[in-house]
Formats: C-alpha cells, structure tokens, sequence
C-alpha cells in the first residue's frame, strides 16, 4: 500500500485594505523611513480597521477564497486548525467561528498558539490527520490582528508588525508530493525576552495591567535577533542534511517574515542566493501566524509541481522549526 503523504493542494491569503507607511510612523513615533528599512526591511503593513473586527474576519476571507478556489463544498472540510496569538476571544476558538462563518458544518477544530511558528506547528499536526488516513480534507489557516497588541508608541516594536491572514488545504496524495518531513523545536526559558505581560491566567486584565500597558508586545530586540539567528538558520540547515538536500535541490525558501536580516542570514546557511528565498516583509511585515502561507500566496504562480520547498520560522516562547514540503500541483 503506497504511503499517504499531505499535500497543499490549494493556498489562499487575505489582508486588510489600510495600507501603514513607514512614513505614517514617522508621524507617531521618533523613527524614520531608512532606519526602519534597513534593519528590517519593511516598507509598509496592513492594519484590520473597525469595531469588532478580529483575527476571525481576515481568517473567514482566505478560508473562503481557499474553498473557492479548491471548487469544493465547504461540508467536505473535516477539520478546521487555527494558528494565531491573537484569537477574537479567549474562548470559543477561532477555529470555530471561522468554520461556522464558511459553512464547515461537517468539521471541528481547535487553535494552535506557538508565536510565529505557529503556522509551522498546525500544519505539522494537520497533515497528522492526513497522514494516518482520518481525514481527507484539512485546512490550516493562520491569522493574526497584530495591531491588536501592538503599543503605537514603542518605536521598537511599532515598526515591526501588520494583520494578515493565509490557509492552506491539506488533501492525501500517493505520489511522493506534500509534507516530507520537519523539525520542530521550543524553549521556554525564551519567554522572558519575547511575551505579553498581562491577559492570561497570571495576570488577568486589570486597570492596573491596562494603564502599565502590559497588554502590549513585550520584547528584547537585540536578544531575540540573536536566538532567532542562529534558530532559524540552524533549523533549516539541519533538516537538509537530515534528508541529504543541498542548495541546488531547494527550489524556494519560505521563511517567517519577521526581519530581511534574519532571512538572509538563514538563506546564507543553507546556500541559496537571494533568488530564492520568498520575500514579502516590505508590503506586510511581521503578520506573525500569517506570513508563511501569505508568502506560498503571493509566489503561488511561480511555483512548480515537484519544487523543494523548506518552510522555516522563529516565534516567541522560543518555537522555532522547519517543514520540508515537495509541491504537489
């Protein structure tokens, strides 16, 4: 019996239609338009606008383009997985309201927060399912409203980020195509460089929490910079080695859209040239969850059946990890 493997048979992205310059920051923060581009490379990001807008919304849009696209009814997906930090509400799970808002009657799902790896985590547990021959139709989405938690006067972190949504749509596939293999790695003692003080459990939503702004994006640059070097580049090393790749047999790099710095850096370890590596950071920043699957987006036209693609992304907490996938359409 040939082995099941999953494969993305179908990749569609979202982001909001308010378009943050950098020379809008300028105008908010002491920053300007060359610092910002040279330490990060970002130009611009998105930002989800009005009442009661969530994570869910830019999620619903991409979900719904995905199923579009795919030309299938949205009673075949069987199981909806959410990667986000920024979900609408403690509880339900996004994933739920997304699957209710498309008209997945016929599935179940759950959130995954694993920072910026958390794309990375889901679609590694999705094609679980696959895999073992449960499902036959699992869409993986992540999405996050970053503005949500981002302190508009911090310099530091308010260049950083944007809102943005992509998914992917895992389906069996028998010829060798799909998710391959993976790396996937954590290290808690992370959490004081990179976290958001206040919200959860410790610390639950206070006046006290609201006014010290502990809500917001805490986070070390320069310590996080270093371990999200040497994690992403090592990852992504690692698993070539692991399944004997070289530069040559790598077709793309899709990394985590957090700063060009680091994506050189990783594409350095793994001897490829700037050709490529997938780069979107200058029109969406950091969408934390969404920028792997907002990259397979914008380059899907460019994509071939059989390329090597390596997935390779560094969050907070520390996660980090790579996914090597052969596309399969």
């Amino acid at each position: 019996m040939p082995k099941i493997t999953a494969a993305i048979t179908a990749v569609q992205g979202y982001v909001p239609e308010y378009v943050l310059t950098n020379k809008e920051l300028e105008q908010m923060v002491d920053t300007n338009d060359e610092w910002i581009v040279s330490r990060t490379g970002i130009k611009e990001r998105r930002l989800l606008k009005g009442k009661d807008q969530g994570s869910s919304v830019m999620a619903i849009e991409a979900v719904k383009g995905l199923i579009k696209k795919r030309g299938i009814d949205p009673k075949e997906i069987e199981l909806i997985i959410c990667a986000t930090v920024t979900p609408d509400m403690t509880f339900p799970a996004t994933a739920n309201i997304i699957s209710s808002a498309v008209g997945a009657t016929n599935s179940w799902g759950y959130d995954i927060n694993a920072a910026c790896s958390g794309f990375l985590f889901s679609l590694v547990t999705g094609s679980k399912f696959i895999e073992a021959g449960q499902f036959k139709k699992v869409i993986v989405v992540g999405a996050d409203k970053m503005s949500s938690i981002v302190d508009y006067t911090d310099r530091s972190t308010s260049i950083l980020f944007g809102d943005g949504a992509g998914a992917v749509l895992l389906e069996p596939n028998t010829e060798g195509f799909g998710i391959l293999d993976s790396i996937l790695k954590s290290d808690g003692s992370g959490v004081t460089h990179l976290h958001q003080k206040a919200g959860g459990s410790r610390r639950p939503p206070t006046h006290e929490t609201v006014d010290a702004k502990e809500h917001y994006i805490y986070q070390e640059g320069q310590a996080v910079f270093k371990f999200a070097v040497k994690g992403m580049a090592d990852v992504s090393a690692e698993i070539m080695e692991k399944n004997n790749l070289k530069g040559d047999d790598i077709s793309w790099l899709v990394p985590h859209q957090a700063n060009k710095r680091i994506i050189d850096a990783t594409a350095q370890r793994m001897g490829l040239d700037e050709s490529k590596i997938m780069m979107n950071i200058q029109r969406y920043g950091n969408t934390t969850s969404g920028t792997i699957p907002l990259c397979l987006w914008d380059y899907e036209s460019q994509l071939k059946k059989g390329d090597n693609l390596i997935l390779s992304a560094f969050g907070g907490g520390f996660t980090w990890g790579a996914i090597w996938v052969k596309w399969g359409h």
